[in-house]
């Protein structure tokens, strides 16, 4: 870093001049050498493939038993994962597993994918106390939650009721979320911006990561301001549940599991609860070497700035992987509203299961495989639990009354509705 001059100093003062110092920092990394690479400061000696793992800060590949042993010392762990590979979730099992086995009773994973609110569903879930239809019910997974196939994180799930692990949702409330994102935090109503956390919003590199993404985008300006505000709600909230579980559960240690932004770097979650907590941490990142053609079109073309520290301690090279999915849907667009048992058909897709088996728009489907329909999430719940091949049996509501029909699900693209 080159020292300014007196003269420079006072130019520094002004904001503008202030501001673009520091994004001359952030995007200049780690000069003064080209040759010197912030991320890999001792590149590897061997380009990497799919499973191995590098230690970033020497260069050298570890086998994934010297990863957890080192990780898992320390009483906190950030995973990064990508949403949609099941190689990063097998990855995240592998470290709570560790870390449970190393610190047995003294573990508690933390998740992204839940708020607050989902928290007495969560113990009730750890506590043996739900079913999974009854979790994914009263947790509001396909509703208002977090909305991904939740074969993605059934293992971990299953695991943590398992070896009775606490799980704690870690993020922001939807509607809480949306309302403080839209302007400004001193622009906000009183009662709004009282349940957000403390905010560190001039964090330049979190500011320069928000900029790359939104580069992909083609957006700018405004859009850049309420996506930073957006993604320092999420890290400072998801920060002040770590901090809070561990200041008031002493002796615990904790997994996070979080999407890559949030942790790689450093700057998003683990900085924000090392600010307020200061525990030692692991970082453990995945870089992805293999993309099937299927996922192709989900990937970002993000080039970051040349940050001045290693995205994280340890980095596991994935392949994108596809998760196996029933791929099948009855065709149909559902509604609670109107009166009368079961779940309204509000449409049916042309070509689909439903069409083919005679369902019409304004119809109930009050019955499935002898099950009373209490609302749509019985539907989808029951519907997700079939693959291309099985039957289903309906009993449907019309205008003539009640009448069974019998459909057999195929394999079909996604969009046919439920």
């Amino acid at each position: 870093m080159t020292l300014m001059s007196t003269k420079e100093k006072r130019k520094g003062r002004n904001v503008a001049a202030g501001l673009a110092l520091v994004m001359a920092l952030v995007l200049g990394g780690c000069a003064p050498s080209p040759r010197w690479n912030c991320e890999m400061p001792y590149p590897p000696a061997t380009e990497p493939q799919v499973g191995d793992i590098l230690h970033l800060a020497t260069g050298s590949y570890v086998s994934e038993a010297q990863m957890l042993t080192n990780a898992t010392q320390v009483p906190l762990v950030y995973v990064g994962e990508t949403h949609d590979n099941p190689a990063s979730h097998r990855l995240e099992l592998a470290v709570l597993a560790a870390m449970a086995s190393r610190h047995p009773g003294q573990v508690a994973l933390g998740m992204e994918m839940f708020t607050p609110s989902q928290q007495e569903a969560l113990d009730q879930w750890v506590a043996g106390e739900l079913t999974e239809k009854e979790f994914l019910r009263q947790s509001r997974w396909f509703s208002d939650g977090w909305g991904s196939d939740f074969a993605y994180y059934r293992d971990i799930l299953l695991f943590c009721r398992d070896q009775n692990i606490a799980i704690i949702g870690l993020n922001i409330d939807k509607e809480l979320g949306n309302k403080a994102s839209l302007m400004p935090l001193a622009e906000l109503a009183p009662e709004v911006r009282e349940e957000l956390p403390e905010m560190d919003m001039r964090d330049p590199y979190q500011r320069a990561m928000v900029e790359a993404m939104i580069k992909d985008h083609a957006a700018g300006g405004k859009m850049v301001q309420r996506f930073q505000r957006r993604q320092t709600i999420w890290d400072e909230t998801m920060a002040r549940s770590v901090a809070d579980y561990l200041a008031n559960q002493p002796g615990m240690h904790m997994v996070v599991i979080a999407g890559g932004w949030h942790v790689d770097y450093g700057f998003g979650i683990p900085r924000r609860v090392f600010r307020r907590l200061p525990l030692a941490y692991t970082i453990i990142g995945s870089a992805t070497l293999k993309v099937p053609k299927e996922k192709e079109h989900q990937l970002m073309h993000v080039t970051m700035p040349p940050f001045p520290m290693p995205r994280a301690d340890y980095l596991v090279y994935q392949e994108y992987e596809v998760l196996p999915e029933t791929g099948v849907r009855l065709g149909v667009m559902l509604a609670d509203q109107g009166e009368g048992p079961g779940v309204l058909v509000v449409g049916v897709m042309p070509g689909s299961v439903a069409a083919l088996a005679g369902l019409n728009q304004g119809e109930r489907i009050i019955r499935f495989d002898g099950v009373d329909l209490l609302d749509t999430f019985d539907l989808i719940y029951a519907v997700k639990n079939k693959s291309a091949g099985d039957s289903g049996q309906l009993v449907i509501l019309g205008e003539d009354g009640e009448r069974s029909v019998e459909v057999t699900f195929v394999e079909q693209e996604k969009g046919h509705g439920r």
